[in-house]
């Protein structure tokens, strides 16, 4: 079996939580070759932890793109350098890319992003770990075989209390998340994640309304919005985001989705368990692995390096995503309705993680 040699650049929390341990689960398919960090101790820290002599150590990526060993590049960086990056990397290694999201800060980078495999020629994996996750790709089955009949409406609440977080060894405590240099904040950090569940289980979005309530917080421009959603295929919901406190009831309102025959219920990402309960009293419960969907994306790249499937999550995926975000930052803003996705049909560009994705496309390797 053929490892893919792998250069790293931004090797901080994302690195070390993240896709690390997902790596360390395939060593029989990825060798880590080279890090790059703009702080070269924490590169040299990562290198030495995995073996790497000092010539894989850098802290400017571009000397890393001039090497010809290396077959392909995790890029972890602050998001409002997700495209600059990538675009640079894409233009001078040509070389497949893995890039975390969101793909870009903004509606311009955003589809210049889109657009990058088509105008450079190679394959770009955006590591949206929500649409890879096991109660994700669970409950997107479950609701295309009509397991609580037709999908009617939902209710997706969403509390993470960023003001305490950012006093803890998290995610919220880097700087730059703190001050963002893109719109929306943590809203755009964040629910990215939550709005690609929704869009994966569910399809398109025909138009939203959303509402907010201002802060001076840097870390977002709003401690709370409320998104009145309706999908392509006819489903209504409301989607609430609280970034200013905590959710203190159990069971959590967490993803609630109700069906002509039932309702499906996730309480949150991390429980283990998926609920459905039916309308005759019948009730099941769906156990999955959490946070399964780091190990599952770097799976799918490796399957595509192969030729065994396409890629699952594109640039032009991500980029309804993160256009998703944006529109409700304008619905807020401009205190209307807004159209999101053009497209009427859903036609689900692919499966769950490990199948094979889409029906039309031929699979060819990107790696021989």
């Amino acid at each position: 079996m053929k490892k893919l040699r792998v250069a790293i650049i931004g090797a901080g929390m994302a690195f070390e939580r993240l896709h690390y341990p997902a790596y360390q689960e395939m060593t029989d398919k990825y060798q880590i070759v080279a890090v790059c960090d703009e702080n070269r101790e924490k590169a040299s820290f990562w290198a030495g932890r995995l073996g790497i002599d000092n010539g894989g150590v850098y802290t400017d990526y571009r000397e890393m793109c001039r090497r010809d060993d290396i077959d392909c590049f995790d890029i972890m960086v602050p998001i409002d350098k997700n495209f600059l990056v990538t675009e640079e990397v894409a233009r001078t290694a040509r070389k497949p890319i893995i890039c975390e999201k969101p793909l870009a800060p903004t509606r311009e980078q955003a589809i210049a992003h889109r657009d990058l495999p088509e105008k450079y020629g190679l394959p770009i994996l955006i590591a949206e770990n929500f649409r890879y996750n096991e109660e994700i790709n669970i409950i997107r089955d479950l609701i295309r075989t009509k397991k609580v009949g037709d999908m009617v409406y939902f209710i997706q609440n969403r509390v993470y209390a960023f003001p305490i977080d950012m006093k803890k060894n998290s995610f919220a405590s880097v700087e730059w998340r703190q001050h963002p240099d893109y719109p929306g904040g943590t809203i755009l950090d964040t629910t990215v994640h939550d709005l690609a569940a929704l869009r994966h289980i569910l399809g398109p979005i025909d138009r939203l309304q959303a509402f907010g309530v201002p802060q001076d917080d840097q870390f977002s421009p709003y401690s709370v919005i409320n998104v009145n959603m309706k999908f392509k295929s006819g489903v209504i919901g409301n989607f609430s985001f609280c970034c200013a406190g905590v959710e203190m009831q159990r069971p959590l309102i967490g993803l609630r989705m109700f069906g002509t025959g039932g309702m499906i219920y996730l309480e949150e990402r991390d429980c283990g368990t998926i609920n459905v309960a039916h309308n005759d009293g019948g009730y099941e419960r769906i156990p999955y692995r959490p946070q399964r969907g780091f190990y599952n994306e770097l799976l799918n790249f490796y399957n595509a390096a192969t030729g065994s499937e396409p890629l699952s999550v594109t640039p032009e995926m991500e980029f309804g995503d993160a256009m998703t975000v944006f529109a409700i930052l304008d619905s807020i803003k401009e205190k209307s309705i807004v159209e999101v996705d053009r497209y009427g049909v859903y036609d689900p560009a692919y499966r769950a993680a490990g199948e094979h994705h889409r029906q039309h496309e031929e699979n060819r390797p990107f790696m021989q």
